[in-house]
């Protein structure tokens, strides 16, 4: 009897282990640059991202979003977890996702400020 109990309480964790890794597949988070997600936003639709930038924002229509030098963007959402960061460097990830009509976005997992930046 103990030999049946030990193959089915192994055959239980190897199922366990299997079930973790193969729900976990497509949901690696990837480092991408501002100027690689406007210059190719289609390639990381929908992929969970970390990117970095200055935060800015805009009255009317309220929104936030973060830039580069170069001024490539992202809007990141929701507004009032972005907001308290205004004009520092953070870095954030999220679920990025483009449209070619309402451009491209993120919508936050986290955000910290960047100490290691010089922008």
């Amino acid at each position: 009897m103990r030999p049946l109990r030990k193959r089915i309480g192994l055959m239980a964790v190897t199922l366990l282990l299997v079930t973790l890794i193969t729900g976990c597949r497509g949901q690696l988070t990837v480092t991408v640059p501002l100027t690689i997600l406007a210059n190719n936003p289609t390639a990381f639709d929908d992929n969970q991202i970390v990117t970095h930038g200055v935060v800015r924002h805009f009255n009317d229509p309220l929104h936030y979003w973060i830039e580069d030098e170069h001024l490539n963007r992202v809007e990141v959402f929701p507004h009032q977890q972005i907001a308290p960061f205004l004009g520092d460097v953070v870095e954030v990830e999220g679920r990025f996702q483009f449209s070619p009509h309402e451009g491209r976005r993120l919508t936050l997992a986290r955000v910290e400020r960047d100490v290691s930046s010089t922008e």
